[in-house]
């Protein structure tokens, strides 16, 4: 017997179409994620650059077994609008393609920069010394469906655009043509492709945006400072916000 498993309850395998529709409901209702106002990027344009800049998605779908995590590059179109598409491909091996639920909802999950913070960052640790460890971090969650496609020529050009993209930077970039036609064609019956249509994006940018502005500055420099790519990154990223949000007690 299948079970699912919601917040609050066990669905017994009779009842799991009941508890899909809650789970919808409560995705509709914004309750999918934990996001305060000030922690909340809501300009496509800007979770889409994440998306580009950290393509290894996390892609969450609902079988008749249950949740099944898969983790894969995709590229991330503009179109259509509001919210964009995204297109990857899985190895034909993995079931993922026979067993996802047609029109079901599914979750990718990119994860951004992300830096652990120290409370010596902060000036209050001097002043009251009320101050506790936290975590920032910046993700976006796309929601949407899955169509899955086995077209050779859409594939060739997919993985022709993912490697150009990810090849750009080297010297040398490595090109499809550079292997045997013969090779090529095989690895691509190897595997099938899949457009991700998103309903919806969920931004969180979670960079001490709930502490007063010498505790933010504490932070960057506090970053800069500890060194390391993640670090930086999310230093920068701290440090370009517009100081406009109010103070907000810590989560």
């Amino acid at each position: 017997m299948i079970a699912l498993a919601v917040p609050g309850r066990i669905w017994p395998a009779g009842e799991t179409c009941r508890a899909l529709c809650l789970i919808h409901q409560s995705a509709c209702q914004g309750q999918n994620l934990y996001l305060p106002t000030y922690f909340k990027e809501s300009r496509t344009e800007v979770m889409h650059t994440l998306m580009r800049a950290r393509p290894l998605a996390a892609l969450v779908t609902l079988s008749d077994t249950g949740l099944i995590a898969n983790h894969m590059p995709v590229e991330t179109l503009p179109e259509p609008l509001p919210h964009g598409m995204l297109r990857g491909h899985i190895a034909r091996a993995n079931p993922l393609w026979r067993t996802y639920r047609a029109d079901s909802e599914a979750l990718a999950i990119f994860q951004g920069p992300q830096a652990y913070i120290s409370p010596s960052f902060y000036s209050t640790k001097q002043e009251t010394g009320e101050v506790v460890p936290t975590w920032d971090y910046a993700v976006v969650h796309a929601r949407g469906t899955l169509r899955f496609v086995q077209d050779s020529a859409w594939l060739r050009a997919l993985v022709s655009r993912l490697t150009d993209a990810h090849e750009a930077s080297r010297q040398m970039p490595w090109k499809i043509d550079d292997a045997p036609p013969p090779y090529i064609e095989k690895m691509l019956s190897l595997i099938v492709g899949f457009e991700f249509s998103i309903a919806s994006l969920t931004g969180k940018w979670k960079l001490s945006q709930n502490h007063p502005a010498a505790n933010r500055q504490g932070v960057v420099k506090g970053l800069r400072d500890a060194g390391g790519a993640e670090s930086l990154e999310v230093a920068e990223m701290l440090s370009s916000l517009e100081d406009e949000r109010q103070d907000e007690p810590h989560d």
